[in-house]
């Protein structure tokens, strides 16, 4: 029996150069993990490239990068980090994830064990979204040149008709809403990276989000914009949205969701909730009549249960985010200055 035929033999050694040479080490290496733990039909036929049936309606393509530092968090790794961000990516445009592809970049002595961890969250992930990973990359890179593993994903999906999701379509008098408390990921991420301790284990977000979206759009396919406020935060998200839509928001601080061991790390790190990374939140603007309709059902999934509204769109020319503070002031939220947390997602 060989490793490729007992799911319980862990691969030893670390990862060298002959792995990216295009001879039997990257041949082994491709059966013994990638091909062993990724595997589905279309993967399987072994081409460089998937062989798919072409779906009715619009497609939807989205590539994502993947750098975050450390490989292994709170509530995920960098594995599943990669199926959740583009599949993310794919459904805030409204479609339907259908594929993915996944390109590896390994530095030179990272350890296989730990790449076989990664390569199995990737094949969890994308299993549970059912969407598989149908082709892919590996490239080996001198030690020193890398910082263990970066991936590239890129996903495929398809848009159902009669929907048409946009960053340029939010309107005045529409209103805006978040699908759950917001700054999990970020401040998981910062918490394993400077071995902070807290009462409580904060864990990252990082979830797919197609189910979630395809409810909703069963009930309101006239959503106007759905977002994902990955790096940047929600403040980042919603000034995006007011540049392309040239419109301007106003939010209420006490309606937006944040934890209270989330508020008290970010209280006690010099950050501001609004900024930081999510990796499993929708935004969503939407007409004001069918705001209640869409929070129910968003609560009624898991990955919605803290759905709130948390603001409107107003007329601005100037497109300015602004909130109304909880001791009845007002501030600008504006573009984050910099990147508060570098190597987030």
């Amino acid at each position: 029996m060989t490793a490729a035929d007992n799911p319980k033999k862990k691969l030893a050694g670390v990862v060298d150069m002959t792995h990216g040479g295009g001879g039997r080490a990257m041949s082994d290496l491709i059966e013994k993990l990638f091909r062993r733990h990724l595997s589905n039909p279309a993967l399987d036929q072994g081409h460089d490239a998937a062989v798919l049936d072409r779906p009715a309606g619009r497609l939807v393509l989205s590539t994502d990068a993947h750098v975050v530092s450390p490989l292994f968090f709170p509530g995920g790794d960098i594995g599943s980090l990669a199926v959740h961000g583009t599949l993310n990516d794919v459904a805030m445009a409204g479609a339907r994830p259908l594929s993915l592809t996944a390109s590896f970049i390994l530095e030179e002595g990272f350890p296989l064990e730990e790449l076989e961890l990664i390569v199995k969250s990737m094949a969890q992930a994308s299993r549970e979204a059912g969407v598989p990973v149908v082709s892919g990359d590996t490239k080996v890179v001198e030690k020193g040149k890398g910082d263990g593993v970066f991936i590239s994903t890129t996903g495929l999906g398809v848009l159902p008709e009669g929907v048409a999701i946009s960053p340029e379509a939010a309107r005045p008098g529409q209103v805006v809403l978040i699908s759950g408390p917001i700054g999990d990921h970020g401040v998981a991420i910062l918490s394993k990276r400077e071995n902070l301790e807290f009462e409580t284990e904060i864990r990252s977000d990082s979830a797919a989000l197609h189910d979630l979206v395809a409810e909703m759009i069963n009930v309101d396919p006239g959503i106007s914009v759905l977002r994902d406020p990955t790096r940047g935060g929600l403040a980042t998200a919603l000034n995006e949205i007011a540049n392309a839509s040239r419109i301007g928001f106003v939010l209420q601080e006490e309606s937006i969701p944040v934890s209270p061991d989330v508020q008290a790390a970010c209280e006690l790190l010099g950050l501001d909730p609004l900024y930081v990374a999510n990796e499993g939140k929708l935004v969503c603007i939407c007409a004001a009549e069918r705001a209640d309709e869409l929070l129910a059902v968003m609560r009624a999934h898991p990955n919605g249960r803290g759905a709130c509204r948390i603001g409107e769109v107003v007329d601005d020319p100037d497109c300015m985010v602004i909130m109304e503070t909880e001791f009845g002031g007002s501030r600008v939220v504006d573009w984050l200055s910099g990147e508060q947390l570098p190597r987030i997602c």
